[in-house]
């Protein structure tokens, strides 16, 4: 079956009051928006909205999370939805440095700096691998697919308060410039493959006219609905939802009445049943 994912609102410090067009105004930060199963999948979807820069921070693979007790690690990917001029977000080191470097310049503050600050473009896509230093910049709107963790070791966070990690964020870190970004390449029409790893393959189309989408089989898909509306197997949809085709759902038809943009992800074939 095929079933929309009721959105979790979530306030955060770095959050903006602007979540349109996917969302109604709510007079908050918003800074993430959840959209989560119960019983939880392997991937999580999120929408992501900042007016401030994000902490910097590092998540750990799966086997340094469950060293530390916890499910499995984190690895993630954004895909810019809206970009304010000059918007940035960093990846990884600009040059490798080693623990100690990277133990005071977090506690000063001068990691900030250390950091491969890029340009941030609507239609931008980044991969961001376990054990990558990162940071989201101010003024942008992002969908983010991630492995399904809370985890997050900050290593510093202007000043907002918030404890840091950084015994265990030093532990995982890759103190090493980025790694090559993927290249979007074609996948199944109309989709382009913007993302692939062990845990998730994602893809965006552009569509104007009804597609027919296969049968899931033994695997989920998420549809993460990015500008547009029409229907989806019947059901109306609008830009902001998130759609879950489970494992088993049969063919069902996107019908756009306004062009639509969708991104797709779900795990590798095989990896999950």
């Amino acid at each position: 079956m095929i079933r929309r994912i009721p959105p979790v609102f979530k306030e955060r410090p770095w959050g903006a009051e602007d979540v349109g067009p996917w969302f109604p105004p709510r007079g908050v930060r918003t800074g993430e928006v959840w959209f989560q199963t119960e019983p939880p999948l392997p991937l999580l979807a999120k929408f992501i909205f900042t007016s401030e820069r994000l902490s910097v921070q590092v998540h750990p693979n799966d086997a340094e999370a469950r060293e530390r007790g916890l499910e499995n690690g984190k690895t993630e990917m954004w895909h810019v939805l809206r970009a304010k001029p000059g918007a940035t977000l960093a990846l990884g080191f600009r040059m490798a440095i080693d623990a100690g470097q990277a133990r005071a310049a977090a506690l000063s503050g001068a990691i900030v700096d250390l950091l491969d600050w890029a340009p941030a473009r609507a239609g931008d896509t980044f991969f961001v691998p376990a054990g990558t230093v990162h940071a989201i910049g101010a003024g942008l709107a992002i969908c983010e697919i991630q492995q399904n963790s809370d985890t997050t070791f900050r290593l510093f966070d202007y000043g907002r308060g918030r404890p840091l990690h950084l015994e265990d964020g030093l532990a995982v870190a890759r103190l090493t410039p980025r790694e090559p970004q993927p290249q979007p390449r074609l996948a199944a029409a109309p989709w382009t493959q913007v993302a692939r790893c062990e845990y998730f393959v994602t893809e965006i189309a552009e569509l104007e006219t009804a597609w027919m989408h296969p049968a899931s089989e033994d695997e989920f898909k998420l549809l993460v609905v990015l500008e547009g509306s029409g229907r989806i197997d019947g059901q109306q949809y609008r830009a902001g939802e998130c759609w879950l085709a489970g494992p088993g759902t049969e063919g069902f038809a996107v019908d756009p009445e306004t062009p639509t943009r969708m991104l797709r992800s779900g795990p590798p074939r095989g990896l999950v049943s």
